[in-house]
């Protein structure tokens, strides 16, 4: 029996690490922009090996490499050293061009990296998925258009409630508070008089 390991489902909500391939750079990206909209966390793209010490200091965050590959097998040996030593790290979305085992094959994916990750996949060139990820990433793009409108519609409000308060008007927004009575006043007075 074969494990199957994460959906794809599952893998866009958890905190798992995990290797992306197939489909274009693009797809690939929109998928870590969803990871991270899942997160309320701004997606961090690593595109040179430089980038990378950096990248893997936010402990909450979602890191996107398009292409691990490209970045060389010392910087995949960092990714690897993060996943095994590092307890709070960022999710890390390692995009392959291609299939996942065809660039390990070619030695352009380190070995140790590939089985660290093997359960944790997404192959885009699966039946249906590519269909699914687009009617999914429209229905959010529209979600997120509402959001916007709804809160241009509030601070559009906002702006006009300041306006509508115009200099020399008194507006009250809590009771004034009770000061003392005269008679109290006066009793203070007297008693301090005497001392």
């Amino acid at each position: 029996m074969t494990p199957q390991g994460y959906r794809e489902v599952e893998l866009i909500c958890n905190r798992s690490s995990l290797l992306i391939h197939g489909g274009t750079e693009e797809e690939r990206r929109c998928w870590a922009q969803e990871a991270a909209r899942n997160f309320d966390v701004e997606l961090v793209e690593v595109r040179q090996a430089a980038e990378l010490p950096q990248a893997l200091r936010h402990p909450n965050g979602v890191v996107f490499i398009a292409d691990v590959a490209r970045l060389g097998r010392e910087a995949q040996f960092a990714l690897l050293r993060c996943l095994q030593t590092q307890e709070e790290r960022p999710k890390l979305v390692l995009g392959v061009s291609g299939a996942a085992d065809a660039a390990r094959a070619r030695g352009t994916l380190r070995e140790d990296l590939h089985y660290r990750l093997h359960q944790a996949q997404v192959d885009l060139q699966k039946d249906g998925l590519r269909d699914v990820l687009k009617r999914r990433w429209a229905q959010q793009a529209e979600q997120l258009a509402l959001k916007a409108a709804a809160a241009r519609v509030a601070e559009e409000q906002a702006r006009e409630a300041a306006a509508a308060r115009r200099p020399g008007t008194v507006t009250r927004t809590a009771p004034k508070p009770k000061g003392m009575s005269s008679a109290a006043r006066g009793k203070a007075e007297s008693r301090n008089a005497v001392r």
